[in-house]
């Protein structure tokens, strides 16, 4: 796949300062003016000022300028407007109306953990002693930017901009609510979701493993109780474990380890998931703020008025 996953995310806020403090909480480098980096993807996340809050623009990264050519291709037959630069493109989502760039961007490297963490099970015994995670006593950082979650009023349409028009494959389905796809070797990148109203759901940024999923979410927690919305468990669909807890301007956010890998395209074979047995395997059950998060009815009345 010449795609090879999300470069960066630019979210838009009303409470910009709040809003920055709670990412670097998060564990994102603040670079200033509201840019934060990861540890292995560099500059991928944004905050800017907006009224309500959206995803103004989502950044998939390509390998060169002949890929950025064939999207661009693609995108026309579809009729959908865009905008050439030497190595990039801009076009707007048409029912979401983000604006998603592709861009040529060197691939992400992960380094890998210097000491992975052996666990033990029945009959094995992998290490001695003391658990290493005890020893892990600096704040969580994630190491890249994983996937975003976009609800959209036309479910068909926004998947087709993406897979026909972008690229995307498409890796599983939740009946006829949502589509997970992929533009790199995780199984999903972005997942699509219908919804009554056009809004960003959540970010997902990848750290070590599950302790570090624990660590980090117990971390934000500390103090600030009402960030949590739902975990620890383990999702059906990409296989990862997850904790998601809620930003001050509504957003959800998500540590995620250990997500399927599809490698080959022919080695994997999408299927249809059906209820909430397809959206987890094991943890406590979602909240009703999870699926339907308590501001959607503000910005239903947000977006008839601006409309």
């Amino acid at each position: 796949m010449t795609l090879h996953g999300l470069g960066k995310v630019t979210i838009g806020v009303p409470n910009v300062e709040e809003t920055i403090g709670y990412y670097t909480d998060f564990g994102l480098e603040h670079r200033g003016e509201g840019v934060f980096a990861t540890r292995d993807g560099g500059e991928q996340l944004e905050i800017a000022h907006a009224p309500t809050r959206r995803l103004i623009e989502l950044t998939v990264a390509a390998d060169d300028e002949d890929d950025i050519a064939a999207i661009a291709s693609r995108l026309g037959t579809l009729g959908v407007p865009l905008e050439r630069e030497a190595s990039a493109l801009r076009a707007v989502e048409p029912v979401t109306g983000t604006t998603v760039r592709v861009a040529v961007r060197p691939r992400v490297a992960v380094d890998p953990v210097p000491e992975a963490t052996p666990y033990n099970g029945p009959g094995r015994i992998d290490r001695w002693g003391r658990a290493p995670f005890l020893s892990r006593t600096e704040a969580v950082r994630p190491r890249k930017l994983g996937h975003a979650v976009l609800g959209s009023t036309d479910l068909a349409t926004t998947t087709m901009f993406f897979t026909d028009g972008l690229g995307f494959k498409v890796s599983d389905y939740m009946g006829e609510r949502a589509a997970f796809l992929r533009c790199s070797v995780e199984h999903h990148n972005v997942l699509v979701m219908a919804a009554p109203v056009n809004f960003l759901h959540h970010t997902s940024w990848q750290v070590d493993d599950v302790d570090e999923v624990g660590r980090g979410a117990y971390g934000m927690l500390q103090g600030n109780p009402e960030r949590h919305i739902w975990g620890l468990g383990r999702h059906h669909a990409g296989a990862n474990f997850f904790w998601y807890l809620k930003d001050p301007a509504g957003n959800f956010s998500e540590y995620y380890s250990d997500m399927d890998t599809v490698p080959e395209d022919e080695l994997w074979s999408p299927e249809v998931l059906h209820g909430l047995a397809g959206l987890y395997a094991w943890g406590p059950p979602p909240p009703p703020s999870f699926l339907e998060p308590d501001d959607l009815a503000a910005l239903m009345t947000g977006a008839h008025s601006a409309g």
